[in-house]
């Protein structure tokens, strides 16, 4: 290990031992930790992207500082359009971490798996999906990650709230929306797989509707789908 690389180390676990004294650590993912707590006694949300030891560290830095970047003003972005996210309340880029507003609800992933939602409010909630989606990709933005475990349900006021804009970017390309459909459809099938074909197609139709730019993306997206299939069938 190169003198570089064990300064990164040395610090990544400062880091980490300083958030683990102060916060709980929610989930752990690929690319990042999620810790709970508070900051000035409003409860926040922590996510700490994760160094890359195969990356030189000052390149790793460099794009570490670039995706919070990105990740906040896809954030901010994304409310700009009428889209309900965590506020985001402050970045250290230091730490690579984001404290953002903690969302006191359920994941739409948890909520269809209980089963316990009546017909109108199943509706509801599929047709908020649809209208969030529309406005989010007619405003030219890309969530990346769009399942069902990245959607909440506030509990204050039943909001839908999106999350998780790791993966977000900018982007007007009709293809780049389909793939977003996509791997929204293929949450509802893998996630929801008695009814989850029949919930995607009934949150696509609210799409289609809130949408104004829905043309070419549902024809791209029938396209994407196809190829799908495809290797699917393939393996």
């Amino acid at each position: 290990m190169s003198a570089d690389d064990a300064l990164a180390a040395t610090t990544s676990g400062l880091q980490l031992n300083r958030l683990a004294s102060k916060y709980e650590l929610h989930s752990q993912g690929a690319e990042a930790r999620v810790w709970e707590g508070s900051l000035q006694a409003r409860p926040v949300i922590v996510k700490q992207r994760f160094s890359k030891q195969y990356r030189h560290p000052v390149l790793d830095a460099k794009l570490t500082v670039s995706r919070l970047k990105q990740e906040v003003r896809s954030m901010m972005r994304a409310r700009k359009l009428g889209v309900r996210t965590p506020v985001p309340f402050l970045v250290d880029h230091d730490a690579s971490c984001i404290y953002m507003e903690r969302i006191e609800g359920h994941s739409v992933k948890t909520l269809l798996h209980e089963r316990s939602l009546q017909e109108s409010d199943l509706e509801a909630l599929l047709v908020a999906i649809g209208r969030t989606v529309a406005k989010l990709h007619d405003g030219g933005l890309v969530h990346g990650d769009l399942t069902t475990s990245n959607m909440m349900r506030r509990q204050a006021d039943q909001d839908l709230v999106l999350i998780d804009f790791g993966l977000s970017y900018n982007s007007i390309i009709p293809e780049d929306k389909a793939v977003d459909l996509y791997v929204l459809e293929r949450a509802f099938s893998s996630a929801h797989a008695e009814a989850g074909a029949a919930m995607f197609e009934r949150t696509l139709e609210a799409y289609r509707r809130a949408s104004k730019q829905w043309s070419a993306t549902l024809n791209r997206f029938a396209e994407v789908r196809m190829r799908g299939r495809k290797r699917a069938m393939i393996g």
